[in-house]
């Protein structure tokens, strides 16, 4: 019985988000109000549904440089403690609403400090804000630091993810355009990393391909991939037979998590329609692929939406989606008995609570 569930099914099941952006999931309306209170005037409307509108068309242009470019109005407004924490709040209830159970939220510490505060100020308010929001809403919310790949301050952001880790930082991640700024640059921070026995993500083969995922990993040591999408590229396919190269097999035998993200993969040019999104094979392949967000605004998007359009364009029932949310759970950067808690305790009983009863509300 792997019957197809329908989006508001979905929103009630159980699931587990690893790969969303803080400045990309800010809600438009908070993004005019923190305009409002914080002086920042470069917003290209005030008007929320307005607002809501210009990010998504902004984002659907198919380049992964211009999809970046809207960042420069949600972290304009993420300058003060107050917006920090209340975004992060908002965050919390936010997923906690579209049914996440466990989620990590990663934003980079440095892109916050034109208004004067410090990175440990920065990182202190979000860690509020989160910390309110599991209290009022349930919902676990461990946080990434992000460095940013073309900028030189990746090992101070490890040793704040260092400082942090028992307060909620659960790792670390670089991010930003790949083409010309490669994780090797980075070296310094993963291997200090390393030797602190703490986890780290890398956005690797998004919007560059195989030698940044093979860099990321046998370079760097990522313990996963942020998107990873262009493993495509090491897989010959021919009819239902598939062959995979040196990288793809290595990355499928050592389990290394793929962070996913279907809608953001088609804005930036990774992949051509939901249809033609590498997820099938590699899920029919046995990867360890995960769904996400990515940018919640930028794509106009759930973690539900995301499962309901694989659900659509590839025949997804209970089955598989509970198999994305296990393998997403058992990826995360939170002790084991930790995840085995609510992979047995909150994500098996919760699909098998929609998939046996007809996908009724969960009483």
């Amino acid at each position: 019985m792997n019957e197809r569930p329908t989006l508001e099914d979905i929103r009630r099941a159980p699931k587990v988000l690893l790969h969303d952006h803080l400045d990309g999931g800010v809600r438009p309306a908070t993004i005019v109000e923190l305009a409002r209170e914080t002086g920042y005037e470069n917003l290209p409307t005030t008007d929320a549904d307005g607002l809501r509108t210009w990010f998504e068309e902004a984002s659907n242009s198919g380049s992964l440089e211009r999809y970046l470019e809207t960042f420069s109005h949600t972290v304009g407004v993420m300058q003060t403690v107050e917006a920090l924490t209340r975004v992060a709040y908002e965050c919390a209830e936010d997923l906690a609403n579209d049914g996440v159970v466990y989620a990590e939220v990663r934003y980079a510490p440095e892109q916050h400090l034109s208004m004067g505060l410090t990175l440990e100020q920065v990182v202190e308010a979000v860690l509020d804000g989160f910390a309110r929001g599991r209290r009022d809403f349930g919902i676990r919310v461990g946080t990434l630091v992000t460095a940013m790949r073309h900028q030189a301050r990746s090992m101070e952001i490890a040793e704040l993810a260092v400082r942090y880790r028992d307060l909620g930082v659960v790792g670390f991640d670089i991010a930003g355009a790949e083409a010309g700024y490669p994780p090797t640059r980075h070296l310094d921070a993963f291997e200090y990393l390393q030797r602190e026995n703490a986890h780290f993500t890398i956005h690797a083969g998004e919007g560059f391909g195989l030698p940044s995922i093979w860099q990321a990993i046998q370079w760097c040591g990522a313990d996963r991939l942020g998107h990873g999408v262009r493993i495509i590229d090491d897989i010959e396919v021919d009819g239902d037979d598939a062959r995979l190269g040196r990288l793809a097999g290595y990355v499928r035998d050592k389990r290394i998590p793929l962070e996913m993200c279907p809608t953001s993969n088609i804005q930036t040019g990774a992949a051509k329609s939901i249809a033609e999104h590498p997820i099938g094979l590699l899920r029919r392949l046995s990867f360890r692929v995960t769904v996400n967000t990515d940018n919640r605004l930028m794509s106009g998007t759930t973690l539900a939406q995301e499962f309901a359009k694989l659900s659509e364009a590839f025949g997804y029932g209970w089955d598989d989606l509970q198999w994305f949310t296990v393998n997403a759970m058992k990826s995360a950067f939170v002790p084991f008995n930790e995840r085995l808690e609510l992979i047995n305790g909150v994500i098996k009983p919760g699909f098998a609570q929609l998939k046996w009863s007809g996908a009724r509300p969960l009483a």
